[in-house]
């Protein structure tokens, strides 16, 4: 199952966050922070992950600098705590898909970037 989540388009996943954020008033702008703060990419290597079609797996292998604060974020994405999975890499995608949560569910961006 794993395998599967690791082929996906990060293009793909990137605008159903972009999706998500909007419909719930946050800004591109604030998912692209919390996205680059989370893997360490800039605006030009984001946008160029976006483009060539890297997937998840290509995506968080050539980022820049997973967050030393990622063991901060905590809670349950799809009924999963993401402090517990012991995989590296669907933990990753999970704290991603955390904090994306948290912004469309309105927190500050102060409390998501802990």
């Amino acid at each position: 199952m794993n395998q599967r989540l690791y082929a996906y388009p990060f293009a793909d996943i990137y605008s159903l966050y972009v999706a998500k954020v909007e419909r719930k008033g946050r800004s591109l702008e604030e998912l692209r922070t919390v996205i680059m703060w989370h893997t360490g990419y800039d605006e030009a290597g984001l946008d160029g992950a976006i483009a060539d079609g890297r997937d998840l797996e290509e995506f968080f292998a050539q980022a820049p600098a997973i967050t030393k604060r990622a063991e901060l974020i905590t809670g349950v994405v799809c009924g999963i705590r993401v402090e517990e999975i012991e995989d590296p890499l669907t933990q990753q995608i999970r704290w991603m898909d955390k904090l994306v949560d948290e912004l469309a569910r309105g927190n500050k961006l102060a409390s998501i970037l802990r």
